[in-house]
């Protein structure tokens, strides 16, 4: 087991710790800017940046080092949930716990009616801040409940233990405990040893406890009885679960965490995560988490914030220690008890509920110490100045290479605005290590354009490059909208395209004219978006088929009402609704999209732009697309430039099955035709392309 490394405050260190080795040697000098060399040949815009970049990989080894001091593994390091909180071992409870400025620390629970007696009371073991007690096995029985009664010089109060494992809220008090779970029989993994096909992620992002139809919290099991099926049939390969870790405040959508050990018991057991993640396994779905590592919720007793008295423990001291814009306290990624803490935190997730991966929130609020607040990040140098927290960066490194010593195949995500370089560039490359990137400038394109220009006046280049402007050397996962944007005070793009006529003119024989621009163009938004897509493509949960309603979890302001924190599937359950379409549409694309591999081809080739005709045309993955974003002409005949030789048409947006008009004949075949210009000769496809409309052929043959 790996006991706490250190304790450090500001400046000051309470414990020398020894760095291994204490100078680079040579070699090692050498390995650094080989590593560079590679990032920069990638982007030779970092080139005046090569002694930062040179910095991060000396940091990050030292950093490893300085934590394994030689003598151990990272993933050995990241142990410290097996060490600190309470275990069952050899017929006899341990509860262990780091409260280093603490002068008393008792057990307080069911089992001894709440009071601080003398039996229960723990020992300090080292001076670094170490507390243990141990009981007998009969002291705890399943499902009782504890806390921890901290004391120090001026104050005292109760606490969750920090790396508690269950946590439950009493329905009637709304007070947090933390639970004895040690069920008689541990869960038995129906597949315990299931990895990801090597395949593009099309990842359906969800919400356990809003996922369900009826006005109430979801469970974890009702999701993988009702939801998971839902997925499988729309062709997804990916389940992203949100709001994972335990947090106080349901309507924060889980980006408030208190308890970073403990699965939310609002959704149900520990085990009952552990059968939905099963079920998914055992339906061929990867199932990735949430994780927020960013900042921590402010409150105290089921918090970290003033853990023992102290506002600096895992966090920064001063005002850095604080995130203005969240209410919440902001980790000091340099402190070695931080990364221990937050290190085995990956770790325990990856290994005891067997998630496939982690996607990372908030890195841009971790990465700079203004949170990139307001900011718009328009040249390199911001990417390389004082405002950036390297300890962060390097956490971010570490953490990578821990995952993937771990899940060598792991799925990990960052969700950063701001376009830091190399995030999703190897380590070995001389990146973070990321496998991913959210494309985040999509939907907030798609938002601009909706907002704020009618679709007559949508510029196709500008279109285009916002489509396509992506590191080449990274990775990236596009979406045209996420759980941001269904949010109350935000707008879904269907609602934004038909507004209140969704309410009244979504049956299949109503011939709404706005609902038929809406559904139109709801099409061509999503299939570009995932046309284009670098190398992944997400969905939140009900956008696929144009859920009407935006997501408003139960508050006073609302007589805490659950009607807008649920899915309503009986609208796509029905087949005299629109919202059929739209998901027959979605599941379309999407099994088009993997059978034919599109996001595994990085090459996308422009064919053609016209801005004022609004035709893109792109190949990609030996499909030709071709989009007609015009409102209301429809072009005969139009000259699409390709490669010579036969076409098959597969699809159009326009068929009947997907709400449009039929104005175009399935599997029609077309063939190229020859046209000198000016002594250069070009091939072209002669084409019908029906106003806001795509189309996608295959060539058949030369």
């Amino acid at each position: 087991m790996v006991c706490i490394p250190t304790l450090e405050r500001g400046n000051e260190k309470f414990k020398k710790i020894m760095v291994f080795p204490k100078n680079c040697p040579a070699d090692f000098d050498k390995y650094c800017q080989d590593t560079v060399k590679k990032i920069i040949e990638k982007d030779p815009f970092l080139r005046p940046y090569e002694a930062a970049l040179n910095k991060r990989i000396s940091n990050l080894q030292s950093k490893e080092n300085k934590l394994t001091q030689g003598k151990m593994s990272l993933k050995d390091f990241a142990s410290g949930h097996k060490y600190f909180g309470l275990h069952l071992k050899n017929n006899e409870w341990s509860l262990r716990e780091w409260a280093p400025n603490a002068s008393k620390i008792y057990l307080v629970g069911d089992l001894n009616s709440w009071q601080e007696k003398e039996a229960f009371k723990l020992k300090k073991i080292s001076h670094d801040g170490v507390w243990e007690i141990f009981l007998p096995k009969d002291a705890f029985a399943h499902e009782d409940l504890y806390r921890l009664r901290i004391h120090w010089s001026g104050g005292s109060g109760d606490r969750i233990p920090a790396y508690a494992q269950r946590v439950v809220q009493d329905p009637d008090t709304l007070i947090f405990n933390a639970q004895v779970w040690h069920p008689l029989t541990a869960y038995q993994w129906k597949l315990p040893e299931f990895r990801h096909v090597r395949e593009a992620p099309f990842i359906y992002e969800t919400h356990v406890g809003m996922a369900q139809e009826e006005e109430k919290t979801g469970t974890y099991r009702e999701f993988a009885k009702q939801i998971i099926p839902r997925i499988v049939k729309a062709g997804y390969n990916t389940i992203q679960l949100m709001a994972i870790q335990e947090h106080p405040y349901y309507a924060s959508f889980g980006y408030q965490i208190s308890n970073f050990f403990a699965p939310s018991s609002r959704f149900g057991t520990p085990d009952d995560l552990k059968y939905l993640i099963d079920t998914a396994h055992q339906r061929g779905l990867s199932v990735i988490m949430d994780i927020i590592h960013s900042h921590a919720v402010s409150n105290e007793v089921e918090g970290l914030s003033l853990f023992d008295g102290t506002p600096w423990l895992y966090f920064h001291e001063g005002a850095k220690g604080f995130h203005e814009a969240w209410n919440s306290r902001c980790f000091d990624y340099r402190k070695t008890q931080t990364l221990h803490f937050l290190l085995s935190n990956l770790r325990y997730w990856i290994e005891e509920f067997k998630f496939d991966g982690l996607r990372f929130d908030g890195v841009t609020s971790m990465l700079y110490f203004d949170h990139g607040l307001g900011k718009a990040f328009t040249s390199y140098a911001h990417y390389f100045n004082d405002n950036v927290d390297e300890d962060a960066y390097t956490y971010l490194a570490l953490a990578n290479r821990l995952i993937h010593a771990i899940r060598p195949d792991a799925i990990v995500i960052a969700e950063d605005i701001s376009g830091m370089p190399g995030l999703a560039t190897p380590l070995s490359d001389g990146g973070a290590g990321f496998n991913y990137r959210y494309a985040m400038g999509v939907p907030d394109n798609w938002i601009r354009l909706l907002k704020d220009v009618s679709d007559e006046a949508w510029n196709m280049g500008q279109l285009w490059h916002e489509l396509t402007n992506r590191r080449a050397d990274e990775k990236t996962i596009s979406y045209a909208e996420s759980h941001d944007q269904a949010l109350v005070g935000d707008q879904t793009l269907i609602f934004r395209l038909i507004g209140s006529d969704i309410y009244e003119h979504m049956r299949l024989s109503d011939d709404n004219i706005r609902v038929a621009r809406g559904i139109a163009l709801h099409k061509l938004i999503r299939l570009i978006t995932l046309a284009t897509a670098g190398s992944g493509y997400m969905n939140f949960m009900g956008n696929e088929f144009g859920h009407p309603e935006w997501i408003d979890f139960p508050r006073e302001g609302n007589n805490w009402s659950y009607h807008y924190a649920r899915r309503q599937w009986h609208l796509v359950d029905d087949h005299e609704l629109k919202y059929q379409v739209l998901a027959e549409f979605d599941k379309k694309i999407i099994f088009m999209a993997r059978n034919y591999k599109i996001l595994e081809s990085s090459h996308i080739n422009l064919l053609f732009e016209h801005n004022d005709d609004k035709i893109l045309a792109f190949e990609r993955a030996g499909l030709v697309f071709v989009f007609n974003f015009h409102p209301v002409q429809s072009w005969v005949d139009y000259s699409i430039p390709c490669f010579s030789g036969k076409y098959c048409m597969l699809f159009d947006t326009d068929e009947s099955k997907f709400g449009g008009f039929r104005r175009l004949k399935s599997d029609q075949i077309h063939f190229t035709i020859s046209k000198t210009h000016e002594n250069n000769k070009r091939d072209f496809l002669s084409l019908y392309i029906p106003s806001r409309t795509a189309i996608i052929l295959k060539r058949l043959s030369a």
